[in-house]
């Protein structure tokens, strides 16, 4: 899998260093709250189980899954495929993401989560790539681990096509890796 990284954005160390310091931030956002975090699955999961380790007050942990694809084609039209299972309603709901890329499933999904009346939602996101955004996406993060540039990144829960989700960091992924 290394063969096909051609850079190494983000080292694990740096991950793990940022992870602790937003674990402070949000161990201080929470405290006396007893919060629902929520990840949207799958790439969610490796940065959910570091993250949720470094909030030091109790919390509600609990997923969900979105989907906009049919086959390998992107259908524009985001449906949940997996809900919470918590009852949200006048809770506090901190949604943890992989990366902001786009911003169309994280726009979907806050506004999903809306519609269940929570007292209220922030965005906790690793990454951030801000020159993706789609025109009219307005939503931000409250708290972001990194801003990176507009590079295809694998690594830490992301993925080509099912792969490099368990490399240990953040690498930029070589065209030639997903341009067979």
């Amino acid at each position: 899998m290394d063969r096909d990284i051609k850079e190494v954005l983000l080292t694990e160390a740096q991950i793990q260093a940022r992870i602790a310091e937003m674990g402070e931030e949000l161990t201080r956002e929470y405290a006396d709250k007893y919060p629902v975090v929520v990840g949207v699955l799958k790439g969610v999961v490796v940065f959910y189980a570091d993250m949720v380790r470094q909030i030091k007050v109790p919390c509600e942990m609990d997923f969900m899954a979105i989907s906009s694809y049919s086959g390998t084609n992107s259908t524009g039209k985001a449906v949940v495929k997996k809900d919470i299972s918590a009852d949200i309603k006048g809770r506090h709901v901190l949604i943890l993401e992989d990366i902001y890329d786009t911003g169309n499933s994280l726009s979907f999904t806050y506004d999903y989560l809306m519609e269940k009346e929570p007292a209220s939602i922030k965005i906790c996101t690793l990454l951030d790539k801000p020159a993706r955004r789609k025109p009219g996406i307005t939503l931000k993060p409250d708290y972001v681990g990194f801003t990176i540039p507009d590079a295809f990144v694998v690594g830490y829960g992301l993925d080509f096509d099912e792969k490099y989700r368990n490399l240990p960091y953040v690498g930029i992924l070589k065209p030639e890796a997903y341009s067979k």
